[in-house]
């Protein structure tokens, strides 16, 4: 069966501020901003080459992979299961991580913090999944640079995104009503995969979003869109069917 989905004008004006920060009419509507972005900042990260966050942030880094090919020390994973998942795995965990209840699975990751940074997700569809849960979390809390910086894919959207993202106020962590609910793979191989991470609003609505996440090697980094944000726009889901659902969060 195929998911009923609804654009987001349908939901109520009330769900707006439990949308995440990029997704909120304040930002949508700041076009002076962004058009000052796209005629300074962003001209100059183009001309120069590279990324503004790696002129501008230091602190701590992922570790590469060995001289045998291997992942940095520390972050080993069983990746033979390659098939796409129909239910969460029985390992999960659920840990607060800048405000809201966000999975942690003993198998498909994170296994590893570097400084506020959790990585080392296994390189199969649930270690996507996982990621495309857990990276995104960061961009509400202090340390959201140097996450940018090293688990987000390179590149003019990481640039857009971070432009943004600086736009704005820091106004502390805060507490969301909004709950995980499930996930969807859509699309899945070993380089790049398409997550659809379904949410429980307060007011028993369920939207979802999708998050794209690449493989670079050592652990999947998200990729934001061509556009700066870090996912598709918010969704009404109206049937659950098709989605893996978490069993708390």
């Amino acid at each position: 069966m195929k998911l009923k989905l609804v654009p987001d004008e349908v939901a109520s004006g009330a769900a707006e501020e439990e949308k995440p920060f990029w997704q909120q009419r304040r930002w949508q509507l700041s076009a002076a901003f962004l058009g000052l972005v796209v005629c300074t900042g962003l001209v100059a990260v183009l001309v120069n080459g590279g990324s503004s966050s790696d002129a501008t942030v230091s602190g701590p880094t992922i570790g590469g992979l060995g001289p045998d090919g291997s992942r940095p020390q520390g972050c080993r994973t069983d990746d033979s299961d390659q098939r796409i998942p129909d239910a969460a795995p029985p390992d999960v965990t659920w840990r607060p991580l800048n405000g809201a209840q966000t999975p942690f699975s003993a198998s498909a990751g994170p296994l590893k913090s570097t400084g506020p940074m959790l990585w080392c997700f296994a390189h199969t569809p649930m270690g996507a999944v996982m990621a495309a849960h857990v990276i995104p979390r960061h961009m509400s809390g202090p340390d959201w640079r140097t996450v940018i910086r090293e688990q987000l894919v390179p590149g003019f959207g990481r640039d857009y995104f971070e432009a943004m993202r600086e736009s704005l106020p820091e106004t502390g962590q805060t507490r969301t009503t909004n709950t995980l609910a499930g996930f969807l793979v859509l699309s899945y191989s070993p380089a790049t995969a398409s997550i659809r991470v379904l949410v429980r609003q307060a007011t028993v609505t369920y939207v979802s979003v999708d998050y794209t996440v690449d493989w670079d090697g050592v652990d999947w980094k998200l990729r934001p869109l061509s556009i700066g944000d870090l996912h598709t726009r918010v969704t009404t889901v109206l049937s659950l069917v098709g989605f893996a659902l978490w069993k708390e969060g």
